[in-house]
């Protein structure tokens, strides 16, 4: 079999050389075609890449300005109602303060004369007891004196020579108290002291032997008692009313006080709250404005250096064109003739006959005996290697790794079959591991995405109905101008005509007045001073008229004003809420899309992984080849490649030996 292998190889150097079989300096002429070919390709592509870059450069640079425009717009915007909020703030501060110290004030003052009052009660209450005590007394001594005054026991009031006197015989006659007589003594006495003080000397003939002038006195001090006691309750009604009175005014100031300041305070946290909400936006819309800015003034510069790289890169790829153009070109011209020399000689045979060479035959026997795809493999590469390879050294070199390298691995898989229950227990556990994880992280991947998408559909209800509320506030608008326009044309033309009744009446006016002033006639200066009196009457109401509608104008115009204010604000204010609800809507879609990926690309390797877990139960849980037939299996195959191997070598000397031969008979043929 060695024999006619090298019989092949000697024929197949000793004929001429194929037509299909291409020399080395075809080849590079050959690949300098391809790569330029590659280059050209290259060009292109490059070129479709700019064009989309600069359309890209052009776009955004348009997008940034009007996004910058908008911020600038926004922020402005924004700084205002922070400016219009900061000076409300400040205003209802000072307001609340004010309203503060006015309650407090006001409740001093309640809380000092309610204590007034209770004195001034309290003393009313101690005089009322006395002065009614002291009328009871009064009374009851008056009355015994008047019924006792006939009796024995009353006798001795004949030589009472004041009523001290007298009420010490009442009280040995057992008629009064001494504790009575004691009190009725001391408010004569005071009494005397007062008369003393203010008529001189007391007439003490009034009591002598008089016991119908004490009883006078004695009722004169009754009738003073009972006036002092109307008195005092006069007074004290008289002081309960003012006290009430100012009670009610000061509560009513106080609950008035207190309900302005609740709103006042009402007022300021709306105010606060909606600075809040704008220096937040302010934040976020200058942050956006400067990072858009700064994008803006980077973009240019980019867009700049990448044309300069293209432009670059065209120029790069035209010289190397030019200088692959010219080595085929020089290559062409110069080198005909030595490839001729260098080449006629070494051709080898087509693949055909060497691919029926005793190894690659041996290697196709031992794969059907074996059954081994492998082995068939391996076959197959040598057969293709040396069909593509000629009869070179470098092939069977090529065809000899092939073999080794077969070599190797089988004996490589018999070293690890020994270990291939240790590989599977491991691999089964790392597997299990991470489709575990895997799936925990698909669960919370998917329970994130359930979040955002109810997160976003809220935002986005949110921005409908902000949206439906500013048609609302739109429609308004244009009824509320209408109206404002119409009441304003009415109003031009209303008085316009009022203005032109009273200057008619005034010219009337003028004329009459000029002429009756002239006119010397009784009874025409009567009749002309009706007219012009009632023409005056006329002037009077359409100045009337004219002045009421004239303020029924401007306050009709002041509301309309007020109103357009507050609509814009709100219209500004909502529609930044809407804008940035969905701005967030947009943010939370964004990141449900990135989060569907990620949970795609979770999905994905999670199939994966189950799919390789289920091949390796396939490979580790079903039942093996005995590993005694393994190892059999293996050694036979092992020993086949060697005998192939030893061919491979037995044939390449040979091939050598025959190429160095015929060389040298060719050389001597020349």
């Amino acid at each position: 079999m060695k024999g006619g292998v090298a019989s092949l190889v000697l024929l197949a150097a000793a004929a001429p050389v194929s037509a299909e079989q291409a020399s080395p300096i075809e080849k590079i002429m050959e690949m300098i075609s391809d790569l330029q070919g590659k280059v050209i390709g290259e060009g292109q592509d490059a070129q479709k890449a700019y064009d989309e870059y600069a359309e890209w450069c052009e776009d955004r640079s348009k997008a940034l300005g009007f996004e910058i425009k908008t911020g600038t717009s926004e922020v402005a915007e924004l700084k205002a109602t922070i400016e219009q909020e900061t000076s409300a703030a400040a205003e209802l501060s000072a307001k609340i303060e004010d309203l503060s110290n006015d309650i407090q004030k006001d409740e001093a003052d309640l809380s000092a004369a309610t204590k007034i009052r209770a004195t001034e009660e309290a003393d009313f209450q101690a005089e009322e007891k006395e002065l009614t005590t002291v009328i009871s007394m009064l009374e009851r001594a008056t009355g015994i004196l008047a019924k006792e005054m006939g009796g024995a026991s009353m006798l001795q009031l004949k030589d009472a020579t004041s009523v001290t006197d007298a009420l010490k015989v009442m009280v040995q006659a057992s008629v009064l108290s001494s504790a009575d007589a004691s009190q009725l003594t001391a408010l004569v006495q005071t009494e005397q002291d007062s008369s003393d003080s203010e008529m001189g000397s007391p007439a003490a003939a009034v009591y002598e032997s008089k016991s119908g002038g004490i009883v006078a006195t004695l009722e004169g001090l009754t009738e003073k008692a009972e006036g002092q006691l109307d008195k005092a309750r006069k007074t004290e009604s008289t002081s309960l009313q003012n006290f009430q009175m100012l009670k009610q005014s000061l509560t009513d100031e106080i609950k008035f006080a207190e309900k302005d300041m609740a709103k006042a305070k009402k007022n300021l946290a709306e105010s606060q709250e909606k600075k809040s909400g704008a220096t937040g936006d302010l934040d976020v819309t200058s942050k956006d404005l400067a990072e858009d800015v700064a994008t803006k003034g980077t973009l240019h510069q980019d867009c700049m250096n990448a044309a300069e790289e293209f432009e670059l890169a065209t120029k790069s790829r035209g010289e190397e064109l030019n200088a692959l153009a010219t080595a085929k070109k020089v290559i062409k011209e110069a080198t005909g003739g030595a490839a001729a020399q260098s080449y006629s000689f070494l051709q080898m045979s087509s693949g055909e006959d060497l691919a029926k060479t005793e190894a690659v035959r041996a290697v196709r026997d031992l794969a059907r005996k074996s059954k081994s795809p492998a082995l068939a493999q391996l076959a197959s590469r040598m057969s293709s290697a040396i069909k593509l390879g000629g009869g070179s050294a470098d092939v069977f070199g090529k065809v000899k790794g092939l073999i080794s390298d077969m070599i190797a691995t089988l004996e490589s898989e018999a070293e690890e079959d020994a270990t291939q229950k240790a590989y599977c227990d491991k691999e089964m556990s790392e597997a299990t591991a991470k489709k575990d994880d895997l799936t925990a992280e698909s669960d919370k991947l998917s329970t994130k995405i359930a979040q955002d998408k109810a997160a976003s559909a809220k935002l986005k209800e949110q921005v409908a109905t902000l949206q439906e509320e500013l048609a609302g506030m739109a429609k308004a608008k244009a009824e509320a101008d209408q109206i404002r326009a119409t009441e304003n044309a009415d109003f031009k033309k209303n008085s316009a005509e009022m203005q032109q009744g009273i200057t008619g009446v005034q010219t009337a006016l003028k004329v009459l007045k000029d002429y009756y002033a002239k006119s010397q006639e009784g009874s025409a200066q009567g009749a002309g001073g009706g007219i012009i009196g009632l023409l005056e009457v006329c002037e009077s109401d359409f100045t009337k008229g004219l002045t009421e509608m004239t303020a029924e104008e401007e306050t009709a115009a002041a509301e309309y004003k007020a109103y357009v204010k507050e609509d814009e604000i709100a219209n500004v204010k909502k529609s930044q809420d809407a804008k940035y609800k969905a701005k967030e809507a947009a943010g939370l879609d964004k990141n449900v899309a990135d989060l569907s990926g990620d949970l795609s690309t979770v999905s994905d390797e999670l199939g994966a992984v189950v799919s390789g877990l289920d091949k390796l139960k396939e490979m580790c849980v079903a039942k093996a080849e005995p590993y005694a037939e393994r190892k059999a299996r293996r050694e036979s195959e092992i020993a086949g490649l060697k005998d192939a191997l030893q061919i491979l070598e037995s044939e390449a000397a040979l091939i050598q030996k025959a190429v160095k031969h015929t060389l040298r008979g060719a050389r001597a043929h020349a």
